[in-house]
């Protein structure tokens, strides 16, 4: 249990990092700044890397615990605190608790970052849209669209 509960506090360190990683990449974005940009989302993805290698030790880890309290592999963390005896279970119960809260954050921060880049990448195209000398309007779907795309239309310009 000793080492799960080693593993579990790891993965809670890089959830937090991630938070963090994830914080700074929306700061930059909002900011219009993306100067950094490549290197934010590169810190992301070197949290999420390390996160990958620490879920196999975690698996393995998990897999040990349950052999101990009699569970069958690959238990969930929750089926593991209710076999558990006390200190482990009061344990265990701690870091699923900070895990699933930390992870609701890392979520919805990432949904709220995935809105900034879409509406930043719809921004900077309408604006090249329009340096290019066509005409934008929107489709029903609310998206950008050019002349070009626009179904040919007649007008009576005699008036």
């Amino acid at each position: 249990m000793e080492k799960l509960s080693v593993i579990l506090w790891r993965e809670r360190e890089l959830l937090d990092d991630l938070l963090f990683h994830l914080e700074v990449e929306q700061l930059v974005l909002a900011s219009g700044r993306s100067k950094w940009l490549l290197k934010a989302a590169k810190d992301v993805e070197a949290v999420l890397d390390d996160m990958r290698r620490t879920e196999v030790l975690r698996s393995v880890a998990a897999d040990e615990a349950a052999a101990l309290v009699g569970l069958k592999p690959n238990p969930s963390l929750q089926q593991l605190v209710d076999a558990a005896e006390e200190p482990w279970r009061s344990i265990l119960e701690d870091h699923r608790e900070s895990l699933t809260a930390t992870t609701r954050e890392v979520v919805a921060l990432a949904d709220a970052n995935r809105d900034l880049i879409t509406n930043g990448y719809r921004s900077a195209r309408e604006t090249l849209m329009t340096l290019g000398g066509t005409t934008t309007t929107y489709g029903a779907d609310g998206t950008a669209v050019t002349e070009a795309d626009l179904p040919p239309s007649r007008i009576d310009r005699t008036l």
